[in-house]
């Protein structure tokens, strides 16, 4: 059977590698030259199921425990170093209130946050730490996963094609388009998300680090050799490029804010992009015909994508039917 992936993000990328695993023909379209330069280029690759326990639905923690494993034994990108949750002494309160709402974590004081990551010594009190969680790098991942589905022969890559240009049959097309597919899904709407990369040879952290504050949450994800990227905001907003000196300032001072050293960090670049959401911010696998739409993975790409895929391949293969994703009518999502 030939299956054509339309777009070669982390959604395509990892629905192609569970159809060619079943032995499947796969043509993977992608309108960009390389895989992962979408919105998969400017993720932030924590694989944190139980962080996001404080806000998002059971359905994201499970499927993110999925993506544990997947990214750590089956697609071996990930580091599993745990990540560390901080705020500074004024914010105790909601650091508190975190860890009322999530689970596997510990809890650390001063010295045990020196000894786990020694260049935050003095810096707080008190943490919570998820030993069990981890982080990749986003384009290393996509590079990964390209190069084990380039070991298939019955894989192709078309780069710089549109999906309308891909005329020949299949037996089956698996759009995992993201926010482009809006022609297609009239419900999606596009979520804005701002980053920067710093590099610094001053701070060493192994692992990510989230603050948690009132106004200006965000994380900090190492990408080895002195990188770090910064990361958090969520914007209401569809223009893909455009990056704001208020996200900018806000990220800065908020970074600043777990250790002064960042001050002297250099900018190595700054990115943003358009994130596809549903309204309840959860994924969706909708069947039209022999087209099966992989969408909606709101800011849970790295995190939900092997576990959609492994459902988008079980649709297809064995006919399966996934309530929690595919049922149209909110409640009935919801008891699912």
């Amino acid at each position: 059977m030939k299956i054509r992936i339309i777009g070669a993000g982390v959604a395509g990328l990892t629905c192609a590698y569970e159809f060619a695993r079943a032995g499947e023909t796969i043509e993977i379209v992608e309108r960009a030259a390389g895989p992962g330069l979408g919105c998969s280029f400017h993720a932030g690759g924590m694989i944190s199921p139980w962080c996001e326990e404080e806000g998002a639905e059971p359905l994201v923690v499970e499927w993110g425990r999925e993506a544990l494993v997947y990214w750590t034994q089956i697609v071996p990108a990930a580091e599993p170093q745990g990540s560390l949750v901080v705020a500074p002494p004024r914010d105790r309160p909601d650091l508190i209130r975190f860890s009322r709402r999530t689970t596997h974590h510990e809890k650390l004081d001063a010295a045990q946050i020196a000894a786990l990551e020694p260049d935050l010594a003095g810096r707080f009190d008190e943490a919570l730490f998820y030993p069990q969680e981890a982080h990749l790098d986003p384009r290393a991942a996509m590079a990964m996963l390209a190069a084990r589905l380039r070991e298939y022969p019955s894989v192709t890559f078309r780069f710089n094609m549109d999906a309308e240009a891909a005329t020949d049959a299949a037996d089956w097309t698996v759009d995992c388009r993201g926010f482009a597919a809006r022609n297609r899904l009239a419900d999606l709407r596009g979520v804005k998300g701002e980053m920067l990369v710093l590099a610094t040879k001053e701070i060493a952290l192994k692992r990510p680090v989230r603050l948690l504050h009132p106004r200006h949450p965000v994380y900090l994800v190492p990408r080895g050799d002195g990188r770090f990227m910064i990361g958090a905001t969520m914007i209401e907003n569809e223009e893909r490029s455009r990056l704001t000196v208020r996200s900018v300032l806000e990220l800065l001072s908020a970074v600043y804010a777990i250790h002064p050293g960042f001050g002297e960090a250099e900018i190595i670049e700054t990115g943003s992009d358009v994130r596809p959401a549903f309204p309840d911010n959860l994924p969706r696998i909708r069947q039209r015909d022999r087209v099966l739409h992989v969408n909606g993975l709101y800011r849970h790409g790295f995190l939900l994508a092997p576990a959609l895929a492994r459902r988008a391949a079980a649709v297809v293969l064995r006919g399966d039917y996934f309530p929690e994703v595919m049922d149209a009518d909110p409640s009935e999502r919801q008891r699912a």
